[in-house]
């Protein structure tokens, strides 16, 4: 981490779940991060990730618990190094998918998940027991992450979510796409994400040695990627977003806007889980399916929009992307509303 990764102050927040309504405990881990009360309490303000980390780590030593109090048996200290181990003896990502599912299913007992293969699309669904909005939530989105975030280090790259649909409302650090994806939906009648199948099948590629220092950094990679949201990533991708495709500027030209080299500038956004080419395709992405939700376009103007030359491109990485074409797409999204 750098120190200007930062995250918003609600995962503060939520990290303190499990010690709610014991004031001294929670004085103390707050201490042992560095995150002043007055801090806590201001709902706009931003954690550096690095006190962020060291106050997950200070909650789940003080309840023995790396989920943080959020299911009723938890997970004791060690677990997810366990189920780690497990992990980087399987010999693709499908493999390891079930598997890594299967062994948190050994510890959670509130909220757990099922993976199904529906033609060329992944999808994984959670049940959860949780009775308190705020506390299924965060236990979805940490559950979630952490999922995610293991298969993206096993196999060594980016594995972008096509679909995210959540059964509790918006949470209060807001839906940024990068996060969950573009086609992303609350208030559903349950919780799953979806991604193209064929991710299935990538060779694991992490072995003993990378795994060490893997858990050296861990909980901090996954916060970099998942929860650090005013990050060179999210700035770019938010830069593209605000201009037509065609006066979009290049790599080098975002770089020397930064004062950064090339390099530097691809790696940062490496260390944050994107390349920018990625970051260009989930902005066609991102318009896409705003387009496609919102308005009345022809399917036509909305590809040439996204960035497409022919509408029959745009079909075509519309059902990559989905598995349907878009005016099927916009049909059911006109049926839900």
């Amino acid at each position: 981490m750098q120190e200007k990764d930062s995250v918003a102050v609600y995962f503060a927040q939520a990290a303190l779940y499990g010690l709610r309504g014991q004031p001294e405990r929670i004085e103390a881990v707050l201490a042992q991060a560095g995150i002043s009360e007055r801090q806590l309490a201001d709902s706009s303000a931003r954690v550096a990730a690095t006190a962020f980390a060291k106050l997950w780590l200070a909650v789940a030593r003080e309840l023995d618990d790396e989920f943080l109090g959020y299911d009723s048996h938890g997970m004791p200290m060690g677990s997810f190094a366990l189920i780690c181990r497990g992990l980087i003896q399987t010999a693709t990502l499908g493999q390891a998918l079930r598997q890594c599912l299967s062994s948190f299913r050994l510890f959670l007992r509130d909220i757990q998940a099922n993976l199904s293969v529906r033609g060329e699309r992944a999808v994984i669904t959670l049940q959860n027991r949780q009775q308190d909005l705020f506390a299924r939530s965060v236990a979805e989105e940490t559950f979630l992450t952490a999922v995610i975030g293991l298969l993206c280090w096993l196999a060594g790259r980016r594995l972008p979510i096509d679909r995210s649909q959540f059964g509790h409302p918006r949470p209060a650090h807001g839906d940024d796409h990068l996060f969950w994806g573009p086609n992303l939906t609350f208030e559903a009648t349950h919780t799953e994400i979806e991604f193209a199948a064929s991710y299935l099948n990538l060779p694991v590629v992490q072995d003993l040695a990378s795994l060490k220092v893997f858990l050296r950094t861990s909980p901090q990679w996954l916060i970099v990627r998942f929860s650090n949201r005013q990050g060179l990533s999210s700035q770019v991708f938010k830069q593209l977003r605000n201009c037509h495709y065609e006066h979009w500027p290049t790599l080098a030209d975002m770089a020397d806007e930064r004062a950064l080299s090339i390099a530097s500038f691809r790696r940062q956004l490496q260390r944050e889980g994107f390349s920018f080419q990625e970051l260009k395709d989930e902005v066609r992405r991102a318009i896409a399916f705003e387009y496609l939700r919102n308005t009345d376009l022809s399917i036509a103007a909305i590809a040439e929009k996204a960035g497409f030359r022919e509408a029959s491109a745009f079909h075509r990485a519309f059902k990559q992307w989905t598995g349907e074409s878009p005016g099927h797409y916009r049909m059911k999204q006109h049926i839900s509303d």
